[in-house]
């Protein structure tokens, strides 16, 4: 069975029996229908998947890697802040109608930043450090910047990520202010932990443990029978991630360079409503 299942399901049990609900509460999310999205949420949680061991991709039902990592390339390697530039159209409620989804995720990454060694963005500082200072204890990213969340038109969820080196193996930790389980989790572990192996391919480094912290996690009230049946179906192994041999260069990577084998899921879950 795959870690990460196990890891899935106990984490929406814990918020289905001991969370607490937002229903009464002035929340920001709503439904297309204008009701009130209310939650049943977790303060702190924190999941440790090493990756050394398996990826970690959620079986009982179906992921759309491809379109997952496509997302990952679109604000990590495009780093773009306009849909039209994604394969997929997840982020199409939030942007204009120029298709931009303002000064958020890829937008803040690709912002040039000065230095002694010369001016880069966040990716390129965190890939020139992971090559030439692998001891250092600050390599990381930030995309949830202050003074441009006016000009956002969504907060960033996945806002932080620190990569450490310890001995051969990177690892990383994602910090996330805000997560919805049943849309976004099970997602945004993959995305990172390819993420992760990415970079360790490009430094010349083993991959090690990624860490998952959710300030705010997360069930919709309407997403609650569908978590409560998601969670008691069959797990399968978990699948085999694949990266094209050769590649050491992070913007040359393609969704077509990185997939899965062995990917076993049960039946894909369609039309969840998501809120806004």
């Amino acid at each position: 069975m795959s870690y990460a299942d196990r890891v899935f399901v106990q984490m929406c049990k814990d918020i289905l029996e001991n969370g607490t609900s937002t229903e009464g509460e002035k929340v920001r999310p709503h439904w297309p229908d204008g009701t009130p999205a209310y939650t049943h949420k977790a303060f702190s949680i924190v999941n440790r998947y090493d990756l050394s061991k398996e990826f970690p991709m959620l079986t009982q039902r179906y992921i759309n890697f491809k379109g997952a990592v496509d997302e990952l390339l679109w604000i990590w390697q495009k780093k773009s802040n306009n849909v039209k530039d994604l394969g997929t159209h997840i982020w199409d409620a939030w942007a204009d109608e120029t298709g931009s989804i303002g000064k958020a995720y890829g937008y803040q990454l690709g912002v040039k930043h000065h230095y002694k060694e010369g001016d880069m963005d966040q990716v390129d500082r965190v890939l020139f450090d992971l090559k030439n200072n692998p001891s250092s204890r600050r390599i990381m990213t930030n995309i949830y910047v202050h003074q441009d969340l006016s000009e956002m038109n969504l907060y960033p969820c996945a806002y932080s990520m620190t990569f450490n080196v310890t001995g051969n193996k990177l690892n990383a930790i994602l910090n996330q202010r805000s997560n919805d389980m049943l849309v976004a989790n099970g997602w945004n572990v993959c995305q990172y932990a390819v993420l992760v192996h990415l970079f360790a391919r490009c430094a010349g480094l083993e991959v090690g443990e990624f860490v998952h912290v959710i300030a705010d996690a997360h069930v919709y009230d309407r997403h609650v029978p569908i978590v409560k049946e998601l969670i008691e179906r069959p797990m399968f192994k978990a699948p085999k991630l694949v990266i094209d041999e050769g590649i050491t260069d992070f913007y040359q990577f393609t969704t077509d360079n990185i997939r899965l084998e062995g990917y076993e899921y049960g039946e894909k879950i369609t039309k969840i409503p998501v809120a806004i």
